[in-house]
């Protein structure tokens, strides 16, 4: 078990692949610790350093109180990336995942070479759309929401077939410190980096889900427009978390922008 200092925050992370390889990093969604990365593992190239990490508020990384910023989870990365020497990476971010892509690309473009912003956009909802969220978390924690993130994390027909699995995810979702959650939900609540984003130029792959009830296809695709050098992929009956849905059709786009990027 991998545990770093870092400012207010303790981060729990895991390095993996050839030490001496280039660099990729895998930032997760809203709810999810870095297991949600486990079927992608197997599938990438030999020649890869390999990091995950749990958030600040997720996995085994401490939850300090109170509403996040955007801020404070973009360095928080920063500090995780520095301090284990990871540069010019391949910055791969699901969710608020690829909001913290965005932002680190517009403020710290020296640590991305290439980005793969998945099931995201530069702002997600709306700050009133958070706040009631956030107020329901409150009343009656992560199970007062569990069934209906579940429809919008993953298809009908992944829910249907695979309810063990889905029902492991919901678990994973409901054991997230509520603090956490409603931290990380406040800082996506307030950020729109719709005209950062709009100055970005750097090899950008988007990857959106057909079925995905949280950042539908069209939001993701809007925001690959906004970025020079970006092109948008659809995977197709998967939801919010297609790379565990389409595992396979996942790990092929992303290993087709990685040679596209000469990154191995």
């Amino acid at each position: 078990m991998e545990m770093i200092q870092l400012g207010d925050v303790t981060l729990h992370y895991r390095i993996e692949g050839d030490p001496n390889g280039a660099s990729i990093v895998f930032a997760n969604s809203l709810g999810t610790d870095f297991r949600l990365w486990d079927q992608i593992i197997p599938y990438l190239p030999d020649g890869l350093k390999i990091l995950r990490f749990d958030k600040r508020g997720h996995g085994l990384s401490s939850c300090p109180a109170g509403d996040y910023q955007m801020a404070d989870l973009i360095q928080d990365t920063v500090r995780l990336l520095e301090a284990l020497e990871f540069r010019e990476c391949l910055f791969v971010g699901l969710s608020i995942g690829g909001i913290i892509a965005q932002g680190l690309a517009a403020s710290h473009p020296h640590l991305l070479r290439a980005m793969v912003i998945s099931n995201t956009a530069a702002r997600i909802g709306t700050p009133e759309m958070w706040q009631q969220r956030i107020d329901t978390l409150r009343t009656g924690g992560i199970e007062a929401l569990a069934d209906n993130i579940m429809q919008r994390w993953f298809s009908k027909s992944f829910r249907h077939h695979r309810a063990l699995e889905v029902a492991a995810w919901r678990n994973m979702l409901t054991r997230t410190p509520l603090e956490g959650y409603i931290g990380c939900s406040a800082a996506i609540a307030a950020t729109d980096f719709s005209e950062s984003s709009t100055g970005l130029s750097l090899p950008t792959l988007a990857i959106a889900g057909s079925e995905d009830g949280s950042t539908p296809p069209d939001v993701v695709r809007a925001t690959a427009e906004l970025i020079t050098g970006s092109r948008f992929e659809l995977i197709d009956n998967a939801g919010h978390l297609p790379c565990v849905e389409q595992p396979a059709e996942y790990a092929r786009m992303l290993n087709d922008f990685i040679r596209e990027c000469g990154h191995v």
